[in-house]
């Protein structure tokens, strides 16, 4: 502080010290045959935001279930290969974000003017909710489709019967689909799949909705073909 500011500012007995720096890494590849990166192995970047840890634990997340299912042998073609696809641009748009707030902390007058113009665009309801979406990852959805609004985003946590919930059944590290229209099957899947049964559809409720294991939707439909379909495509043929 002394060398920076000419001054320590009063500040003394420090409990804990670190440092960081502006660089700003992406891996080329999240995959090389049998070994995979993940986390800060694949990324780095200021800690800007505090957006690192999400960013972290979800390549974690979208990573350990599909390596289970390469496993266990029930992984359908390309699952593994899946993984890259999904999170490197992710990474990227982090990497962009964090970017953007290193630029804006800096005492320059062209920050600066930024950072107030920034500040009158926040005002508005539709420039905040996208800024916090994208800081606190809310906001990732993967290319699964565009059928319907929901696919390829995560799923949030909704309460089931018997003081159960939807992110429950998710722990062991199963899909989940939740019914609302009580009559779907996932026969043929039960070793991967959990079925849910909702409180009945509404007009702005999917009659039905499958969950792959890190919570991202991967089909919405009413019909058993169609389900059964997305779940020999998500999750592997199915058992005899």
């Amino acid at each position: 502080m002394r060398a920076v500011a000419g001054t320590d500012l009063g500040v003394h007995s420090p409990r804990w010290l670190s440092r960081f720096g502006d660089g700003t890494r992406l891996a080329d590849r999240y995959r090389h045959g049998r070994v995979l990166l993940a986390g800060d192995a694949a990324h780095v970047h200021p800690p800007t935001g505090g957006q690192g840890l999400n960013l972290g634990l979800q390549d974690a997340v979208n990573l350990g279930w599909k390596l289970a299912a390469e496993v266990s042998g029930g992984a359908p073609a390309g699952l593994l290969d899946s993984y890259e696809r999904e999170r490197r641009p992710v990474a990227a748009d982090v990497l962009d974000n964090t970017r953007a707030q290193m630029e804006l902390v800096s005492p320059q007058p062209g920050p600066r003017a930024v950072r107030r113009l920034l500040a009158e665009l926040m005002d508005l309801e539709g420039v905040t909710r996208h800024l916090v979406e994208k800081v606190i990852a809310t906001d990732v959805r993967y290319d699964l489709g565009d059928a319907h609004p929901l696919l390829g985003r995560r799923l949030p946590d909704v309460g089931l019967g018997h003081g159960g919930s939807l992110y429950g059944l998710m722990h062991e590290g199963h899909g989940v689909l939740l019914d609302h229209t009580g009559r779907l099957s996932v026969a043929g899947w039960t070793d991967r799949v959990r079925r849910a049964v909702g409180n009945g559809t509404q007009p702005d409720r999917p009659p039905a909705v499958l969950a792959r294991p890190d919570g991202h939707v991967a089909w919405v439909g009413e019909e058993q073909r169609s389900l059964d379909d997305a779940l020999a495509v998500r999750f592997g043929a199915p058992h005899a």
